[in-house]
Order: C-alpha cells, then structure tokens, then sequence
C-alpha cells in the first residue's frame, strides 16, 4: 500500500451522492484500497450511513467532523471483521493491508478522539455488524481491548521515558558536554529507541497480545537492566556505586536486579524471568553470543555485582549499534504486518501527532472534556500514594540527580499498579490454597459438610473464568506465548482462591456473630452468593494486574452472575479484607457505581426477578420486553464448557446485550476519590441486612423485614442507592451549571418520584439519562433559559460523561414498524425526551413546587446534610440528602490541615489547556518555583516528620502560619469529586504543570 494521503475533500453537506463520493475517494486516493476492499467498505458505509445524521445532532458536531469519524469507524470495523482468522489473514497480501494509524492519519483525528467516539458507532450499528460479520463481532472487533491497550501503553512509555531521562540524561549542559565529546549527538536517542524495540519485542514473541501492566512493567524493567549493562558509561547519569536508585549492594557490588525491584516494587523471581526471556530474544533476533557477566571485563560492569547476569559484547558498540537497531525495527515490521493493530512504536515518536490532543489539520475538534479526563490519569497517584506505598522523602541531589533518597521512582499510575500487586504477593500469595480451620469449622457446621462442593466450585468457577489453552499446534514465538498466558493464568487463579476463602472467612465470622449462631446453611449453601464472591475475588486479582483482554464485565459472564448479583456484595467485600489496598477499594467503588448506573439495568439482569415479585405491577413491561435475567448455568454446564471449548475465551453463557459500556479502563479504575476516606458508593447508612437474607429467595419473607419479602427488603435498600447516586450527580451538575438550591430539590425530588413511580422508565436505561431529563424540564417550568446543548456540554465535562449516554438513548420501537420489520433503535438525549420521557412523566410534574425556583446563582449552595424528606409519594418537594465525603477532613491530629473536594465550577478555570492534574494547592508554594506535587510531598514530610520540631508552613501571609478549625470551616463549599489541599480563605489557587 502507498503513502498514506489526508482526506482529500471536505464538505458540510450531508448530501448522500457527495457523501459517499468522500468516502470513495478516501478509500482510493487517501488509503489507495484495491478494488475488493473498497467493495466491502462501501458496503458496510452503505448499510450504516444513515446513523450519521443522527450522530451530527446529538454529539454537536459539524457535518465534516462527523464525517471524519464514521469514515473512520467504517475503515476500522472491515480491517478487523472481515479477517476471518490467522490463515485468511496472512494471506493478505501486503497491498491490501491498511492499519488503525494510517486510517487515523488520512482521516485526520487522534488516537484519543477515536477511542472517545467510538462507542457510539458501536451501538449505534451493532445490528448492521451482527447481520454482516455475525453474532461475534464485538469479539473480533477488540475494540476495548485496543482502546486498554493504548492507555496502558501510554503509562508504560511515560514511566519508561521517565526511567530512562533519570538514568541516561541529565542537565541540557551535561548533554552538551557529552555529545560533543561523543561525536554522535543522536546516540541517546537511539539507545532510548533500541530499548522500546527491543521491549516491543519482548511482548511480540514472548507476552500475549494484550499483556497486562504489571507484566509490562517488568518487561521494561528488564530492558532498563540491558540497557545499564551495556550503555556506555559516558551517557550515564549516575555512579553505579553511589547512587539513590541502586541501594541494594553486597560484598561484590551493587546487586542491580534487586535495587530495580525495589525501585518499582517489582518480583525479583519475576524479573530474573523476564530477563532470561529477554536475553534470549537477543540471542534469536539480534544473533547475538552470550557471555556470563562475571567473565567480562568492561568499564560498565564496574560496582556490579555480576553473578547470574548476561553481557552481549559489541551490542551497542557504534560499529554494530546501528544494525542491531535496524534488526528490531524489521522484526517488528514482520511480526506486526498482518495485525492491522497501531503501530507501538508511535510511543516514542515525540513528534506523531496521532498522540496529540487536537486533529491533525491543526483544527479545534468539537470534543469538550475529553483532554481533560485523558489527562487526569496520571492524577491520582501523583499525589496520594495508596496505603501501601513507600513514603515519599524530601527529594535531594545526590551526584547530580535528582532522586528519593530510598530509590523509589515517583508516584504514578504504573507505580501503582506495582504496589497494589506486592500486596498480591505480600498479603495473598503466601495464604494456603484450602480453607483454613476457622473456615472449614464454619462449614462443617452447615445442616451438612459443604467444605467438599465449596473447593469443587471454587475450582470450576476459577478455571472458567481463567482459562488455560492446550493448543499443542502452536509453535515459535506463539507457543512461548501461549505457554507464559497459561503460567499467567494459574498464578492469577491461585491468587483469586487465597482471596476468596480469606474473605469468605471474614464474612463468615460476622454473619455468625450477627445471627448468634455458628449454623450458616441458608448462605454457605447459596449458589449465587458463592460465585458472586468469586467473581469478586476475580475482578480484584485482574484489577490488580490492569489487565487489556478480560475487562469488566467479563467475569459476570463466566459466572453465570449478573450485575444485580454483584452489586450484593461489594460492600461486604471492602468491610471484610481489612488489608485491601486504597486503588482496588476505588476500583470496587467505581465498579458499584457503574453496575447501579446502568448495568443493572440491561435486559438480562436477574434485577427484574426480583421486581416481579416486590412490584407486581410491573410483571407485565418486563416480561413485554423480555428483561428477564435467563437461569443462572449449572456448576456441571460451566464444567462441560470447559472441557469443550479446552481454554478458549468464550464467555460460559452469551445473553444478547446491547455494547453500551465501553469507558476508558484508567479513568475508572484511577478516578480520584478522598485520601482520607474513600468515596463509597455502598453507602454506609444504609440499612443493613443478614447476607443470607440478601441472597435468599425472593419471595421468602425476611425475617428482619417487618413482614417484608426479600425481594421487597432487597428493592428497598437498591432503590436508596440508586438514589443517593443520584444525588451525588445531580448536585455536580447543578453546581456547575450554577442553578439554584430549589431547582436541585425539584430535580432530585422529581427524580425519586420517576424511579418509585414510573420504574420502567429506567428498563434499559442509564441514570444520567433520566438526570439531564430532569433537569431540562425543571428548568423549563420554571422559565430559565437552559438548553439541552447546554446541559450536555456540561455534562461531559463532569468525570462521569460519556458522549454516548445523550447520543444513544434506547428507545423501544417493537411496536412498530418500517419496511416489514419491528426494530429497536437508539436516539438522541432529546428525541427521547420528547417522544418516551416527557409521556410518561406528565402527571409527576403537576406535583413539583417550582414557584422558588426562577433564578440561577453564581453562588453554588451547599448540600443540605438533614435527613432524606418525605417518602416519593409526597407532593412536597423531598429535601436533598446529605452527600458522602461532604465535609472537611482533618488529616493530621498535630496540624490544622484538611483535605477538601474541588468544587466543579472551580476546577474548569484550575485547568488550562495544558495541564494534566485536577489537583491545586491552596497558598504559596513551600518552595520557588515548584510544582504543587512537590508542594504536597513536602507538605506530607513535615506532617510525617517524627522529628519534634516547631515549624511553620507558611500557606499564606498570616502570621501564625497556620489557621484554625473554624477559619478553614468556614472557608470551604465540599463537593464530591477533585480535592485540594486547603488552609486559608482567598488564598491563591495555581494548577499543577504538565509532566515533562
């Protein structure tokens, strides 16, 4: 295939002739197609092309944006679909080959943008990719797993620019001195390249496609080892011996594998491993003869201990330097060549501006919010280290380098990741794999011994959910592959069963304790309630791992749970494993938040069991639709699949779901919540019930329930958090669009009534969706000017929006019909409002009280903290509930210092086009010209110090240094979301720059 050539005609008609006229001729002359392919383009262009409209109006672009993106998400959907496998796809011929980056590149977008619009084409056209590839398409799509694999590769290469800029460059001076030392002032360059070569190497041949994080990360952390073996010394940054970053030393020098692992909290069993893995990659590849380290003599090995490590002499000497890079760049090409995937080596392209934040023909994308949030990622760890992270030091000068004294890297989300996964190993990995003696009295004390059908079930449900494959005809690379996913694999499930009878334990010892008695047959005989807590153990281990290829909701498939399901037990799971680090805390709490905001919703969920029973009437809309969640699989059908489909990924039942929940894997999984405590969803003040009575039948009366069925109890408690969540993302709207404390009492009071009302108007829905219909039309019936744009608009920008929850609304068109067929479809946020929300609500608004409510603020109120108001029956307005998280955390018992939220109307103006944090110090900084990252590990030394001493923090220009209680009460509005750093009012506010 030639050069890839923009998109040659642009035009804001939606004129259908010169539409796909523009299409042709990006096909032909923009990615020069052969004629097969470009048959099968138009085709599907054809058969979706009437979608675009509709996405022009609802996501508030141009014509041509528009255009850009479907001519994208057409392009990208046929490379991936129409290959039918490995053999069709080498076949292809080289010609006929066209990848994500050059369709990217002729369409003129960014990697980001596409990953952010793709979801909509997604559900927008699911039925025409059904009909045209089949029922697996979203399978071979990989569309999350792409989009995950892209955000994690953007973390592994900053912390891999970041590592080596801290071991090989230093000031711009330095660099001068060597380069003109050197004669080669491209050698650095080329050494950074040879080490993301030969890393991407590394996960060609020896990782699966999709490897995780953690593996990455030590995959990298290997080639950083090479590269300090074998970089000249005179592009070093350090002395091997005297240096913050190698700490681990012995009689025979600085032990470097051990100083990297304590550096990024890695395995060193697990590095020695990857390190032979990627010697012998070198050895293959690059042709190269390995010799003991210890039988070498070369200035680079010098203070290093050199037992068990491998030199490659003349590696990356100049004479041979240059070919070797040339070996991997080819190695790369040929192994890439028939994926069709992004090109990896675009992370080191400083200049490829598929990374950037803007399209590339310099113009403004319509696309507020999504910078933002993109940027935020690296937020959380920057500044908040979890529970189990190393302390941060005063940072020094030590050689030249600036570095922690301890040789720790700094804080990221990479950083992370490897310390929530020490937790795995320091915590988990050493617990027995059976049931400990507490747990196996608690089951032997059942109406009979269940210890037996307890192991048996952990062991099928574990095996389904990670799989191993037995594929004896793979062989090469694929096999080394196929072989390092099956050692993943049984470690993770290993790792998942420690934590499930640990937990299972806990929750034993508490259920005993609340019932008084040791006999817990009705919940250790509960099917559900056993695969709900495997599921969870599951979710954390693969969280834990940031795992690309089995996101969540993969583990509800292979369980045979549903969301509903879930959503039972994940508060449970927190309160019992005392150890569970901060990150997966957050991670559960974000997973709550998306099962109660819309998975519980979807058809299939076992949440309309339950409904039938506590809300007879409305058996009748869910059966119409067929919401209804199918059998849960029996414990002998998940085994039978196993053994047939011998490790294939398939999930062990495949209800047909609409793919509506695509979302960016870091900003769920990173999203910020309190350093002090976390933003829990499974709200605390919610009543309590026994989990046997949680998990019983639902039309068993519960025994603590007043006369109430389970399932009655059950919808209670799940109704008052969905409207607690409710809440929370009503309050962040109205704060930022700067309406009243009235019109958010109308909003959430009308809110209430729909769900306890007009509950099918929730069926198939998103929460977010009834929200921004309720503000529109509070906002209308009390004569403000608030357009649905302008909510929307907003809206994104909250941490929670996603272009697809107002540009694809389910609407129920079964009952009518178009060209012979009944169908379904999806629009936008306002034909949905006009023709399904505003019918169904019409008697509700006659109840509202809108005579206060006439007049928007530019003061934002503070959330009410009395009780709930009257019960959703009531015709006067509900007073809004009080809020997580909604007041001043005093983080140190010495100090008047408190951790607050940002008020969303604040962190817009925080933010500039630039940044990329949400965070901001209140005050002056502690230092000049510093960041307010280093202002906050300062902040955090002097508040850690055990050293007693008198000294002042000067925030601000008041003499004392520091404030009192009442002085910083006073000066606060909360709001849940970002946080600052507070001390005094009209203290001065400064964002946090960029990384370099």
């Amino acid at each position: 295939m030639g050069d890839v050539k923009p998109l040659v005609s642009t035009s804001n008609s939606m004129d259908g002739d010169a539409f796909e006229a523009r299409f042709t001729d990006l096909c032909k002359k923009g990615l020069s197609l052969d004629e097969k392919t470009c048959s099968g383009a138009m085709k599907l262009f054809k058969e979706t092309k009437h979608l675009v409209s509709s996405n022009v109006s609802a996501a508030e672009r141009t014509v041509e944006e528009a255009e850009r993106f479907w001519f994208s998400f057409v392009l990208y959907s046929l490379n991936r679909l129409s290959e039918k496998g490995g053999d069709s796809a080498q076949q292809k011929s080289d010609e006929n080959r066209f990848t994500l980056c050059q369709i990217l590149r002729a369409t003129r977008l960014n990697i980001v943008y596409f990953f952010e619009e793709l979801p909509q084409f997604v559900v927008k056209a699911g039925l025409v990719l059904t009909n045209m590839y089949g029922e697996d398409w979203e399978t071979r799509l990989e569309a999350k797993e792409m989009q995950a694999n892209f955000e994690h590769l953007t973390l592994i290469s900053k912390s891999y620019k970041r590592a080596f800029r801290e071991l090989f460059l230093s000031s711009d001076a330095n660099i001068g001195k060597q380069e003109s030392a050197t004669g080669a002032p491209d050698y650095l360059s080329k050494y950074h390249r040879f080490g993301w070569l030969l890393f991407l190497a590394l996960r060609v041949h020896a990782f699966s496609h999709f490897a995780d994080v953690v593996t990455c990360t030590i995959g990298f952390v290997s080639v950083l080892a090479i590269l300090i073996l074998h970089v000249p010394i005179c592009y070093r940054n350090f002395k091997i011996n005297d240096s913050p970053h190698f700490v681990k030393k012995g009689e025979k020098g600085v032990d470097l594998l051990a100083s990297l692992c304590n550096m990024y909290d890695a395995s060193e069993a697990d590095l020695r491993r990857t390190l032979k893995m990627t010697n012998k990659l070198m050895e293959d590849i690059l042709k190269k003869r390995p010799c003991p380290a210890s039988e070498c003599k070369t200035e680079t090995l010098e203070h290093i201990d050199t037992d068990g490590l491998v030199y490659f002499d003349g590696l990356l000497e100049e004479q041979s330097f240059l070919s070797n890079l040339s070996i991997l760049e080819n190695d790369y090409d040929d192994a890439t060549r028939n994926r069709g995937d992004l090109d990896e080596r675009l992370f080191i392209n400083e200049e490829d501006s598929l990374l950037g934040f803007g399209s590339l023909s310099g113009e403004d994308v319509n696309i507020s919010g999504i910078k933002r949030k993109f940027d935020s990622i690296p937020s959380p760890s920057k500044t908040i280290s979890s529970p189990l992270s190393p302390h941060c030091h005063r940072a020094s000068h030590v050689n030249g380098v600036l570095g922690p004294l301890n040789g720790k890297v700094a804080s990221t989300p990479v950083s992370t990741a490897m310390t929530t996964a020490k937790w795995l190993r320091s915590f988990i990995c050493p617990l027995p794999s059976r049931p400990s003696a507490e747990l196996q009295h608690f089951l032997s004390s059942c109406d009979k011994d269940v210890t037996n059908d307890v192991i048996r079930r952990a062991h099928i449900i574990l095996e389904a959910i990670f799989p191993c494959s037995h594929d004896c005809s793979l062989t090469g690379s694929l096999r080394s592959a196929n072989l390092m996913d099956n050692t993943w694999m049984e470690q993770r499930r290993l790792e998942a069963l420690k934590l499930y009878y640990r937990v299972l334990e806990a929750m034993c010892t508490a259920e005993a304790q609340i019932l008084r008695a040791p006999n817990l047959t009705s919940l250790l005989t509960n099917e559900r309630f056993h695969r709900c807590m495997l599921a969870c153990s599951a979710e954390l281990v693969l969280a834990t791992h940031k795992t690309a290829t089995m996101l969540f909701p993969t583990v509800l498939g292979r369980t045979g749970i549903t969301a509903f399901d879930l959503s039972k037990v994940i508060e449970s799971f927190i309160r019992h494993e005392k150890s569970l680090p901060r990150e997966l805390k957050r991670h559960l709490n974000s997973l709550e938040e998306r099962l109660l905001e819309s998975m519980v919703w979807d058809k299939g969920s076992s949440l309309y069991n339950t409904l039938i029973v506590a809300r007879p009437a409305l058996s009748s809309e869910i059966n119409r639709l067929g919401l209804l969640a199918e059998p849960m699989p029996s414990l002998d059908a998940i085994a039978m699949h196993i053994n047939f489909s011998e490790g294939q990924n398939g999930d062990v039942r495949s209800p047909k779901r609409l793919c509506t929940d695509y979302r960016s894997v870091l900003v769920e999984r990173n999203s910020f919540t309190s350093p002090v405590k976390d933003r829990l969803l499974a709200f605390s003040n919610l009543r309590k019930a026994p989990l046997q009575s949680v998990f019983a039948s639902p039309t068993r009366p519960n025994p603590v329930g007043g006369g109430e069925t389970c399932a009655e109890t059950g919808i209670n408690i799940f109704f008052s958090k969905i409207n607690k969540l409710a809440a929370v993302r009503i309050n962040g709207m109205v704060e930022r669009l700067q309406l009243s404390q009235e019109i958010r009492e109308s909003v959430y009071f009308l809110f209430q009534q729909i769900l306890s009302q007009r509950t099918s108007l929730f069926f198939n829905h998103h929460i977010d969706q009834i929200i921004l219909c309720c503000l529109y039309v509070v906002a209308k019936l009390s004569q403000l000017e608030l357009p649905f744009k302008e909510i929307t608009s907003n809206y994104r920008k909250q941490l929670q929006g996603r272009p697809e929850v107002y540009c694809s609304v389910f609407v129920d068109r079964s009952s009518t019909q178009q060209n012979g067929r009944t169908r379904q479809d999806h629009v936008g946020i306002v034909a949905f409002y006009n023709t399904k929300f505003i019918p169904a609500i019409k008697h509700l608004l006659e109840e509202l009280d809108l005579s206060r409510t006439t007049t928007r603020t530019t003061q934002v109120p503070e959330s009410n903290n009395s009780n709930d108001g009257p019960c959703p029956g009531s015709p006067k307005v509900a007073s809004f509930p009080s809020l997580p998280d909604m007041s001043p955390m005093k983080v140190s018992a010495k100090h008047n210092v408190y951790v607050s939220p940002l008020r969303a109307s604040k962190m817009d103006a925080l933010i500039s086009h630039s940044a990329r944090s949400y965070y901001a110090c209140v005050g002056e900084s502690t230092h000049a010209f510093q960041s307010p990252s280093k202002d906050l590990t300062a902040i955090n030394n002097q508040l850690n110090s055990t050293r007693n001493i008198r000294i002042k923090l000067k925030f601000d220009d008041l003499e004392g240094g520091l404030v009192s209680d009442s002085m910083v009460a006073n000066s606060l509005y909360l709001q849940s979301g970002s946080h600052t750093l507070a001390s005094s009012p009209g203290a001065a506010l400064k964002s946090e720059q960029p990384e370099s």
